[in-house]
C-alpha cells in the first residue's frame, strides 16, 4: 500500500475513535430526573424496536440483491454491496444508540446548566453518527480496493467499477432508513394529533399520550 491508503486508513480508525470518545464522553453526564430516565427509556425502547424490525426485512432485501448482482454483474460487486449495506446498517445502529441515549442527559443539562451544556451535548450526540458514517465509508473504501488491487490484481479502473456495489449497499440501506423513519414519524406526530389534541384534549407533546411516545421514537429513527 502507498502513503494515500495507509493516511485514508489511518482517518477512518480516527474517525471511528473520536466517535467513540464522543459517545463515552455523553454517557458520563447526567442522565436526568427519574421521569426523564423513564421516558427516555420508553423512546429508546420503541427506537430499537423499529430498528430491529427494519433490519430485518432489510436483510431479505440485501440477501435478495446479493444474489442478482452475483449473476448479472460479478462475485466481487456483489461482496462490495453486502460490506457496504453492513457498515451502513452498523452506522445507522449506532447512531440510534448515541441518538437515544443524549435525549435524557440533553434535556437535564438544559434544566440545570442552561443551553450551551444541553447544545453541546446534543450536537454531540449526532456528531457521533456523522462521524462513523465517514469513518465506516472510508474504511470499507480503502479495505475494498486494497484487496481488489493488491489482493487479486486487478486494475484500478476495473476496481472502482466493483466499488460502485459498496456504495449502491450503503445508500440502500440509508434510503430505506430514511424513508422508513420518515413514515413512522409523520404517521405517529398525526396520529398523536388527532387523537390526543382533538380526540382526547390532552396537550401537545403530553407523555400521558402514547402517541407523543411514538412520535420522539419516529423523531429518533
Amino acid at each position: 500500500m502507498n502513503l494515500v491508503y495507509y493516511g485514508s486508513l489511518i482517518i477512518a480508525v480516527l474517525a471511528l475513535v473520536y466517535a467513540f470518545i464522543l459517545y463515552r464522553n455523553i454517557m458520563k453526564q447526567d442522565p436526568g430526573t427519574e421521569k426523564m430516565v423513564e421516558l427516555s427509556n420508553h423512546i429508546k425502547s420503541g427506537a430499537m424496536a423499529f430498528l430491529k424490525r427494519e433490519y430485518r426485512i432489510l436483510t431479505v432485501f440485501v440477501a435478495v440483491l446479493f444474489v442478482v448482482l452475483s449473476f448479472t454483474m460479478n462475485f466481487p460487486t456483489a461482496v462490495a454491496f453486502l460490506v457496504g449495506a453492513l457498515f451502513s446498517s452498523l452506522a445507522g445502529y449506532v447512531g440510534m444508540r448515541a441518538a437515544t441515549n443524549s435525549n435524557s442527559r440533553t434535556a437535564s443539562a438544559a434544566e440545570c446548566c442552561g443551553i450551551p451544556k444541553a447544545l453541546s451535548i446534543a450536537f454531540n450526540g449526532g456528531a457521533i453518527m456523522g462521524v462513523t458514517v465517514v469513518g465506516l465509508g472510508l474504511l470499507g473504501l480503502v479495505i475494498i480496493f486494497v484487496t481488489l488491487t493488491n489482493g487479486l490484481n486487478l486494475g484500478n479502473e476495473e476496481a472502482i467499477k466493483i466499488l460502485t456495489g459498496f456504495g449502491l449497499g450503503a445508500s440502500s440501506i440509508a434510503l430505506f432508513a430514511r424513508v422508513g423513519g420518515g413514515i413512522y414519524t409523520k404517521a405517529a406526530d398525526v396520529g398523536a394529533d388527532l387523537v390526543g389534541k382533538i380526540e382526547a384534549g390532552i396537550p401537545e407533546d403530553d407523555p400521558r399520550n402514547p402517541a407523543v411516545i411514538a412520535d420522539n421514537v419516529g423523531d429518533n429513527v
